[in-house]
């Protein structure tokens, strides 16, 4: 005859122990592919270092201080880079300016305003989230047929080529704003809205407040992903050799890729070392956004 207490250990006694996840990794196929991924990552990571180191060696000779105060020349003992770097600040800064603060609106809008279940809001967030997979020359020709539709001869100005880089990285910053407010409790925003606060209020002091570490981090990763890119602003036709400093947004410009772009199609040594100097101070500038972005990140941000 079965007691209750028997009956109930029964009942909670497992009748074989669970296997351990341990056990589950001595067999064959777990095993190859962790042997495959680790040997993938051991290769991708040594092609880039292999990369890298290369770049440096090369370019170590012509980074001095010419290469950033002089302009480009013919001869590789008298070129500098001074030109790209300032286009390079003139496009990014036009487009940060252009960009941002659309990206953000548009994401407010349709994380905290915009009715979910409405069928053309959904389409929005549809196209928004496959734009951010379109290839950057695709941009550069939504641009130059915006710009020839207005009338605009000169398409090689700062604000053409911005316009390109802020429809590449506007889906990107619409994407990682919605994030950030999604990562902010819901029980913040009721709160807010139980003290009397409207839903603008509470999103304008509440919400945005919260989220602006990684509204921030996911801006700067899209500026740093426009400064790398040359594709869009080669089919708007900027120049590839100026010797002047851009002045200003209707100003002609190049950039660090497009000079780096120019540089190595010559035949001569010295350009190529020219270009392997610019592109570890590219690289350079780039490392310094993706530190900025992850120290922001892991400095500002909240553990809710």
């Amino acid at each position: 005859m079965r007691t209750l207490g028997g009956t109930i250990d029964g009942a909670i006694r497992p009748e074989r122990p669970l296997a351990s996840g341990t056990n589950g990794e001595r067999r064959p196929a777990p095993l190859t592919f962790l042997v495959l991924l680790w040997l993938s990552l051991v290769v991708a990571f040594g092609v880039l270092v292999t990369l890298i180191v290369t770049i440096i060696i090369d370019g170590q000779g012509q980074f001095t201080g010419r290469l950033l105060s002089e302009y480009p020349a013919s001869s590789p003992d008298r070129a500098g880079a001074r030109p790209a770097i300032l286009g390079s600040a003139w496009v990014i800064a036009t487009t940060a300016i252009m960009t941002i603060p659309l990206g953000i609106a548009a994401a407010v809008h349709l994380e905290e305003f915009a009715d979910k279940r409405n069928w053309f809001n959904r389409m929005i967030e549809l196209n928004v989230q496959n734009l951010a997979a379109v290839p950057s020359i695709v941009y550069g020709l939504l641009a130059l047929a915006f710009l020839s539709l207005l009338g605009v001869r000169d398409k090689n100005i700062v604000i053409g080529g911005a316009l390109a880089l802020s429809l590449l990285i506007l889906p990107v910053i619409i994407i990682a704003t919605r994030e950030a407010l999604r990562a902010v409790p819901t029980e913040i925003r009721e709160g807010s809205l139980a003290l009397g606060a409207t839903q603008w209020q509470t999103t304008w002091r509440q919400t945005l407040p919260s989220a602006v570490p990684g509204i921030a981090t996911g801006s700067i990763l899209a500026l740093s992903r426009a400064l790398g890119e040359a594709a869009p602003l080669l089919v708007l036709g900027a120049l590839v050799f100026v010797s002047f400093d851009p002045s200003g947004i209707l100003s002609g410009y190049t950039t660090l890729p497009i000079q780096i772009f120019n540089w190595t199609g010559r035949p001569q040594e010295g350009f190529h070392q020219l270009a392997a100097a610019t592109s570890v101070l590219l690289l350079g500038v780039l490392v310094l956004m993706n530190g900025l972005a992850i120290y922001i990140r892991n400095r500002f941000q909240k553990r809710w």
